[in-house]
């Protein structure tokens, strides 16, 4: 297909939002890809730069840990964090995502699962020593980003680490004036994922390597 993977990707969740269906466009996405009707803009077959490097950096020892990848799409991040060893829960709303990525991986180590964060599994309450969120939340109308950023952090157990991943949007850009998805998180938005026990411990604003006008942030928050 000829057409910009991000202009589909962009008129698939304008129709969905149309239909007052937020989060439908995922599901939509992810099967027009696999029809070879659209490229699903994130699927990068590997898993984030920023995440590997954290990986590589920090060297977490996951023996004995649980782990939660928000949004695993097609299972690049997921099978990263299992390969150190975590006991790995994948999950995406989308169960297409889930389908090829369990085809992606047919000997993975990670349990991969269809589930949505904006209701997820009680269960899943403060229960994991790590959590990965990647693109999701900006991949989410502004409107909601507020309830996905509170769900994500309730990922987080007592001790535990939550490692975000998001397009950088300057504070002065006013919501009204982002055509998404995505919709980039400011600074503002990168620091409401603390409350009063789960505290920023580093964060990084880093230029794309494809692209050095657009920004990411990497962020690390620590559960006491």
């Amino acid at each position: 297909m000829t057409e910009d993977p991000d202009v589909v990707s962009r008129r698939i969740a304008h129709e969905s939002l149309a239909e007052d269906d937020p989060t439908g466009w995922f599901e939509r996405l992810y099967s027009a890809a696999v029809d070879g009707q659209a490229v699903v803009p994130w699927d990068r077959g590997s898993a984030h730069v920023l995440l590997t490097d954290w990986v590589e950096t920090a060297r977490p020892d996951g023996t004995g840990k649980t782990a939660v990848i928000v949004g695993a799409g097609t299972g690049w991040d997921a099978e990263l964090i299992a390969d150190r060893g975590y006991d790995t829960t994948a999950f995406d709303i989308s169960p297409t995502a889930i389908d090829t990525a369990k085809r992606n991986h047919p000997d993975s180590k990670a349990q991969y699962e269809v589930a949505d964060l904006l209701n997820p599994p009680a269960e899943w309450h403060r229960a994991f020593d790590l959590v990965v969120e990647i693109y999701t939340v900006q991949a989410l109308p502004i409107v909601l980003q507020a309830d996905a950023i509170k769900h994500v952090g309730d990922l987080v157990r007592a001790g535990g680490t939550l490692l975000v991943i998001a397009a950088a949007r300057d504070d002065d850009v006013a919501d009204e004036d982002v055509e998404g998805p995505p919709w980039p998180l400011t600074r503002a938005a990168i620091e409401s994922f603390t409350t009063d026990d789960l505290r920023l411990i580093q964060l990084d604003r880093t230029p794309s390597p494809t692209d050095p006008t657009i920004h990411r942030w990497r962020a690390e928050y620590l559960r006491d």
